[in-house]
């Protein structure tokens, strides 16, 4: 499994923690506007789940780059490199 896919399967089940949705319903091309509670409140708390998930810190530039999960892939893969 590679980084992106290792990111890809963690961020899908801080999604079900979020959302409660079914973690394999979420491609890369899932956005805000395919998940209804995916609104500000439901972005913090989504936000919260990935910091846990992945034990790091996200920026305010980054929470607002995240408005699907290709680019929360993008956003959290390096992060996760520098760790390993």
């Amino acid at each position: 499994m590679n980084d992106q896919d290792y990111v890809l399967d963690k961020v899908r089940q801080a999604f079900k923690a979020a959302f409660d949705v079914d973690p394999q319903s979420l491609s890369m091309d899932t956005t805000t506007s395919d998940i209804p509670a995916w609104d500000s409140v439901g972005h913090l708390s989504l936000a919260s789940n990935l910091e846990e998930a992945f034990g790091i810190s996200l920026d305010v530039d980054e929470l607002m780059e995240m408005e699907s999960v290709r680019e929360i892939v993008r956003i959290i893969t390096p992060k996760v490199s520098k760790k390993v």
